[in-house]
């Protein structure tokens, strides 16, 4: 039987929560998801998990962040001044919101904390910092 290799092109089920088993993502009721192992497509973690795995073969695994989304960076927190934020911007603790850096390129942040003063904003990927487990199948190898 084809075992996975870097280059292969694989199509997986799976299911992604936290420690405390909270759902963050899953393809339950979608299609698998489709990517080429060894291309940066996915997280570290899951890429390393692949090789040598057969179709219809399942593995649960763990990934820490440092192969997942990464640290928390306290330098992507920034509070700016309110009134700098257009007033037909809704404001809530938890909405996204896109800035743009000086060279153009689009960030997504979410805001954090609202004062009457400031609006703190937060460019860390919303898993930076968490332990992953992915419980997942390999579907098909190509």
């Amino acid at each position: 039987m084809t075992q996975v290799k870097s280059g292969d092109t694989v199509r997986i089920h799976y299911t992604g929560t936290l420690t405390d088993g909270s759902v963050f993502d899953s393809s339950e009721g979608r299609d698998p998801l489709e990517f080429t192992v060894g291309s940066g497509q996915i997280i570290p973690g899951l890429d390393k998990a692949l090789p040598g795995m057969e179709v219809g073969e399942k593995k649960k695994v763990e990934i820490a962040p440092e192969e997942a989304y990464g640290p928390v960076h306290e330098e992507a927190r920034q509070a700016i001044p309110r009134a700098d934020i257009p007033a037909e911007i809704p404001l809530e603790v938890g909405i996204q919101l896109q800035m743009q850096s000086p060279t153009g390129q689009v960030i997504p942040v979410t805001v954090t904390e609202i004062t009457d003063q400031e609006v703190t904003l937060d460019a860390n990927h919303a898993l930076a910092g968490k332990t992953l487990v992915f419980d997942f199948e390999i579907v098909s190898i190509n």
